[in-house]
């Protein structure tokens, strides 16, 4: 039999589970703040949810099979279209704008790198409903506010923003058929992880001329918003991330922002505005990364809602916090361990704990019957307050012995006093 994991997935032992709930926690925390509400649906979806245009590396990437009915499943490789769906079902009974959030477990079938598994879990936030800029705003200043609550400030991330609409007036400006945006798209989106050969190589391979992939080059070198839209003429297509700039800028976020056009996301339903957040020297994976998705609702047959909404997973930023030291010292936690010497102290040490449940106390029993130093020893691994020792003179009198684990200060207490000494 083979005990080890399945490869690219994970086991959590108490250790790393403390770790994971407190990620957890400061992103439900974070999401309950800014007055999100929290949904979930099954990790297995129908295949066609996933099933899009040709080129979504998703759609190559799924866990899927056929059950015993003959129906086409997969395991969940993101979790925006289990939303859509739930949102189209009762699209009626909502008022919008919705404003959600998932902790969500993904799995995706791919090449697995550094920061990249095939199984995660993924902190998904969207606001469908509202087509102005200012939920493109909120997002960031979401995802700015989770990164300052775990110490993370502009020396350690930057948020990189762009917009589908300037690159596809790039592609327009290079004459390059609209048919063909997305799949240019997706390999500009893997431009960072490609050797400048392999990247021009790949591009000519799509069908651009040298001249293209020449003039593609100049417009991703470009740094500056005002001076590409000059060079582009054409105001309409950065209007729209102008205003996410102002109003993020207005919250106070503005020494995180920076203009990238070669920032695209890969997924092929993104519209609009699109983000990434990264390391300040760019060097591991995105951190998280979303966009505008406003015709998503439509392809599945809906009507167009707009919306808005970003991914964070859990593998880079633990990376990132392991690497600067800012991950927390968590212990177990319990209040109180009872510890008995003998078999024949069982019945009392489990009334004792009864007792103490009832009061609203965590209590754990310890009937390894060991030595009194080991016992403390694993009662200050666990994390325990509080140690009750059964020792038999003191129990003769009904009395225990309760030692603080910080102060080491211990002491008899009548069994009846417990409660109201505590």
């Amino acid at each position: 039999m083979e005990l080890k994991s399945v490869k690219g997935t994970r086991d959590f032992f108490p250790t790393q589970m403390r770790l994971r709930n407190w990620l957890f926690e400061q992103w439900r925390e974070t999401a309950q703040q800014f007055g999100f509400e929290e949904y979930d649906a099954c990790v297995l979806e129908h295949e066609e949810l996933y099933l899009r245009k040709a080129g979504d590396e998703i759609s190559q990437q799924l866990y899927n099979f056929t059950d015993k009915g003959g129906r086409r499943l997969s395991l969940r490789p993101e979790m925006t279209p289990s939303l859509a769906r739930m949102i189209l079902q009762n699209q009626k009974a909502f008022s919008f704008p919705i404003k959600w959030f998932s902790i969500a477990q993904c799995f995706r079938y791919e090449r697995m790198t550094k920061g990249r598994k095939r199984e995660h879990f993924q902190w998904n936030v969207d606001i469908v409903g509202q087509s102005k800029e200012v939920a493109e705003a909120e997002m960031i200043a979401m995802i700015l506010t989770f990164c300052s609550r775990v110490n993370l400030t502009s020396k350690h991330i930057q948020v990189f923003l762009n917009d589908r609409r300037i690159v596809n007036r790039i592609l327009s400006t290079l004459q390059i058929p609209e048919a063909s945006h997305l799949e240019i798209m997706v390999l500009m989106d893997k431009r960072d992880k490609l050797s400048q050969d392999l990247f021009e190589k790949m591009l000519y391979e799509a069908g651009l001329s040298d001249w293209q992939i020449r003039e593609l080059q100049s417009y991703l070198s470009v740094s500056s918003l005002e001076k590409l839209s000059k060079l582009l003429a054409d105001e309409t297509s950065f209007s729209s991330l102008r205003k996410v700039f102002e109003f993020l800028n207005a919250s106070g976020w503005g020494e995180y922002l920076q203009f990238d056009v070669s920032v695209i996301r890969g997924l092929s339903y993104y519209t609009g505005t699109v983000f990434e957040v990264h390391d300040i020297s760019k060097t591991q994976r995105a951190i998280c990364g979303g966009g505008r998705y406003d015709s998503l609702f439509s392809a599945y047959g809906g009507e167009s809602i707009p919306a808005v909404g970003f991914g964070f997973g859990d593998v880079v930023i633990m990376d990132l916090l392991t690497d600067h030291q800012l991950l927390p010292s968590l212990k177990s936690y319990c209040e109180y361990m009872i510890v008995p010497f003998s078999a024949e102290q069982t019945a009392v040490a489990l009334q004792i704990s009864s007792m103490l449940r009832k009061a609203g106390a965590s209590v754990t029993c310890n009937f390894g019957f060991r030595k009194i130093k080991k016992s403390l020893q694993q009662a200050n691994e666990a994390g325990v307050e509080k140690v009750i020792l059964l020792f038999p003179e003191e129990l003769s009198k009904r009395q225990v012995v309760v030692r603080d684990m910080v102060t080491r200060e211990q002491n008899p207490i009548a069994i009846d006093e417990l409660i109201p000494s505590f």
